[in-house]
């Protein structure tokens, strides 16, 4: 049975993960911080999110780090998030073993900047438990 996914719910997810396959340095707290509060102001586990990027925000833009030249500002959104959503819903099992083998590969591509995010989320996550 397949998973339903909640779109919407999902789009502010991809749009934030999606910074992590533009081809520049993220080297500004912003970027990382961003993208830590967009998890964290979801309705999704820090490692639920992680499983959300590699299966559904990683075989989409990933090739996108690839090219010598590839987007370095902003994804359209729009486009973005119906290229997400057409993978989602034409993928076939063999994908996700492509997938599985693809990210093991290239994973490392954007795995430095996951340990900083973690840090960022769990901090706004223990100011949101503190009451600061």
């Amino acid at each position: 049975m397949k998973e339903v996914i909640n779109f919407d719910e999902r789009k502010p997810i991809w749009i934030a993960l999606s910074d992590l396959y533009l081809d520049t340095e993220l080297k500004q707290d912003f970027h990382l911080k961003y993208i830590a509060t967009t998890i964290f102001q979801s309705s999704y586990t820090f490692d639920e999110v992680k499983k959300i990027n590699k299966y559904e925000v990683f075989p989409v833009l990933f090739s996108n780090l690839l090219q010598p030249a590839g987007e370095w500002f902003a994804f359209d959104e729009k486009i973005t998030i119906n290229s997400i959503i057409e993978w989602i819903e034409s993928k076939k099992p063999l994908d996700l073993l492509a997938v599985e083998w693809v990210y093991m590969v290239y994973k490392d591509i954007n795995e430095e900047y996951w340990d900083e995010i973690e840090y960022l989320y769990n901090k706004i996550r223990s100011s949101s438990l503190s009451g600061s």
